[in-house]
């Protein structure tokens, strides 16, 4: 039955959470850190990602720009998925794979920090933003599921790879989502302790 079905797929969610919590809590308090630390010097964070990681891309850089739950000063964020003109201008003259390292090039700088969301691990347009982001001298996040991909043998050992453990885009999807909350969360944490907001 339908009803069922859908049990099922909570069922399957939840039980993903609880593990990928056990397993990444430690990576992304390492990225809550790197990220903390970027905006905290004069830095910015840098999103991209395709389809839904696009919108998680976009997502992230709201709750920094705006605000996650507590009223706290403008975090520097950018996604690098909404320019339509950027965008279909470099798909048209360079191919789709470079719509985000050009701009990675163009905006990022020493001490910044790329969030680079792929479910495979295996984006080429990500891949490249990654490498750009590399070639930039900043730290990168991956976020990515299905064993990581071609994103594994890329990071290095000052980036940190968010990997969830499942081959489901759907699962992994809604892990990256809980993930990014815990980044914001972290953050904020980070920035302005225990403190509630009074607003």
């Amino acid at each position: 039955m339908l009803e069922q079905r859908i049990q099922r797929q909570f069922q399957e969610s939840a039980q993903l959470k609880q593990q990928a919590g056990a397993l990444l809590a430690e990576p992304l308090a390492q990225a809550v850190a790197c990220m903390a630390n970027a905006v905290s010097n004069g830095g910015k964070i840098l999103a991209c990602g395709n389809g839904g990681s696009a919108a998680d891309a976009q997502h992230l850089a709201a709750e920094l720009v705006g605000r996650f739950e507590r009223e706290r000063p403008e975090l520097a964020a950018i996604a690098l998925t909404t320019d339509t003109s950027i965008l279909t201008a470099i798909a048209n003259d360079y191919g789709f794979e470079q719509v985000f390292s050009r701009q990675v090039r163009a905006l990022g700088q020493p001490g910044d920090v790329l969030v680079a969301i792929s479910t495979s691990g295996n984006s080429p347009s990500v891949v490249e933003a990654v490498r750009a982001a590399q070639e930039r001298d900043m730290l990168v996040v991956g976020m990515t599921g299905k064993g990581g991909g071609q994103m594994t043998a890329l990071l290095r050992d000052v980036d940190v790879h968010l990997c969830v453990p499942h081959d489901r885009t759907a699962r992994i999807q809604e892990v990256h989502l809980l993930m990014l909350h815990c980044i914001c969360d972290g953050v904020d944490w980070t920035l302005m302790g225990d403190q509630e907001d009074t607003a």
